[in-house]
């Protein structure tokens, strides 16, 4: 299976660290790809019409895009279940979770890519403060609960969560202000899963 990939997006995150989970990471042939919303990547596009990472190329030719339905994939392979639950009321709860912290995700991606303009719309990041005040305080109180549950989708997504928000927004002094949430993420982040696919800018040396 091929994998269109980038270093810095944690939504390819997510499936890279899903694959490890389930024992299927060297399945996956990573195709280094460079996307932005002004510079959409011809080969991608041919296979993806949405022109976002991460793509899936299966064996047989077919294509997935969107991290969940790529993970949905994976853990079907891997005999289902391990990543998300099967029963309604468990899946429906790891589901909402993962909405949650996918959600920050996207919101930290688009404040990321606001902070970079030369003119930024200050209501824009008001608004990105707002929310993001509000989903850390949320995160904090739902911690405790997830540290008692096995490492699953919603977990692999918090975790990745922190360490996009530590790449990325290194002053944010989040881990100050969030100390349970912290605390839980440097409990997780020796996983193998979680280790050997940190974060990197591929621009710069290494």
């Amino acid at each position: 299976m091929k994998l269109y990939w980038s270093s810095t997006s944690p939504f390819v995150r997510k499936v890279l660290v899903s694959a490890h989970e389930l024992g299927l990471s060297d399945r996956l042939e990573t195709i280094p790809t460079r996307v932005a919303p002004s510079k959409p990547d011809p080969a991608l596009l041919l296979y993806n019409p949405l022109g976002q990472l991460p793509t899936l190329v299966l064996d047989d030719g077919s294509v997935l895009y969107d991290s969940l339905v790529i993970i949905e994939h994976l853990d079907h392979m891997a005999g289902g279940s391990k990543l998300i639950p099967s029963s309604p009321e468990q899946r429906i709860e790891e589901l909402r979770l993962h909405a949650l912290c996918n959600g920050f995700l996207d919101l930290l991606v688009q404040w990321r890519i606001e902070s970079l303009k030369d003119e930024k719309q200050i209501a824009l990041i008001n608004a990105f403060n707002l929310k993001a005040s509000k989903i850390w305080t949320a995160l904090e109180a739902t911690v405790e609960g997830l540290a008692q549950q096995p490492f699953r989708l919603s977990s692999i997504t918090l975790a990745i969560v922190a360490e996009y928000a530590d790449f990325r927004f290194p002053t944010l002094g989040w881990r100050e202000k969030y100390p349970a949430l912290s605390d839980w993420h440097q409990s997780i982040q020796t996983r193998p899963s979680l280790a050997s696919t940190r974060f990197f800018d591929s621009s710069k040396p290494q």
